[in-house]
């Protein structure tokens, strides 16, 4: 996620980091390379006069603007789902604790609970980035409870479980009693429900095809359109032809990077950030001290 002060006009206009600018510079140099052989050429393939107006264009383009539209709408619905399930994971995990702590005997060992809050939350991040969780979850779990998750596909889930059965156990010995446990079972509800919203995005991009059509129609669009222009506005073809294909490249570059709001381009949700955040908040409630610094972008990007 890029995290810095917004500059001002002038800046703004040459910012590159966390642009999608880098992404698209080779499409748009050859629509340049392009536009600019066309307006050479004043349209001609060969002895071929290619007779294309701008109409057809105006048509094509405003269709394309409301499919670019639709898709981005469709991206960031889901960016902002994700965000919004990640803020249920820390005010569940936060309610948790503080209940564990407040609800239940004081010589219940609500650390481990807590520690189970906090490997959920980790194994969480790296389930959804694919990545190993191990070396974090050594650091909250027991031995015990990391030979339980040998071979476990899903260990998020698994660890969910695990917290579940603190609570069981506490239950069985009357250390929590039924009534709070119940109030308690809703925020583990609640995990369990973030889990699964954040599985379903991870595991259901937005169709396929409808990206393929998407992409084929804006380069087309902007392939075609210097002949479509090169009559009337001559020489200023290709600056007409880059801006209009920045415009439709970035938005649809825009679109494909915030599609997977968990993965680790510069636009996606900062899930290492969010980890350390609710990490260091339930620490907190068990009163240490010593606490992690706040991750800290690099280059502007929090990730």
């Amino acid at each position: 996620m890029i995290v810095r002060p917004r500059p001002n006009w002038f800046r703004l206009l040459l910012v590159v980091r966390g642009s999608v600018l880098p992404m698209i510079l080779p499409q748009l140099l050859l629509t340049l390379a392009f536009a600019l052989v066309v307006t050479l050429l004043h349209g001609r393939v060969y002895v071929w006069k290619v007779s294309l107006t701008f109409v057809p264009f105006s048509l094509i383009g405003l269709t394309l603007a409301i499919f670019l539209g639709f898709r981005n709408n469709t991206s960031y619905a889901r960016y902002w789902e994700a965000r919004v399930l990640w803020g249920e994971v820390l005010n569940d995990t936060r309610s948790l604790a503080r209940q564990s702590l407040t609800l239940v005997d004081r010589d219940s060992n609500s650390t481990v609970f807590v520690h189970r809050l906090i490997a959920f939350v980790h194994a969480l991040r790296h389930q959804l980035r694919g990545t190993d969780p191990n070396t974090d979850l050594a650091r909250w779990l027991s031995k015990d409870d990391l030979s339980r998750l040998k071979g476990a596909r899903y260990k998020a889930s698994a660890i969910l479980l695990m917290a579940d059965e603190w609570l069981r156990d506490r239950r069985l010995a009357g250390q929590l009693v039924a009534p709070l446990a119940q109030a308690m079972q809703v925020h583990m509800g609640h995990l369990s429900d973030a889990l699964g919203g954040c599985e379903r995005i991870a595991s259901t991009p937005i169709p396929f095809t409808y990206g393929v059509i998407i992409h084929r129609t804006v380069y087309l669009y902007c392939l075609l359109l210097p002949f479509g222009l090169v009559d009337s506005i001559g020489a200023m073809t290709p600056v007409v032809i880059t801006f209009i294909a920045y415009t439709f490249f970035a938005l649809e570059a825009l679109s494909s990077e915030i599609e997977e709001p968990f993965g680790t381009e510069p636009n996606d949700l900062p899930l290492d950030a969010m980890s350390e955040g609710i990490e260091t908040s339930l620490l907190e409630l068990l009163g240490e001290r010593n606490l992690p610094t706040a991750p800290q972008p690099k280059n502007y990007v929090l990730t």
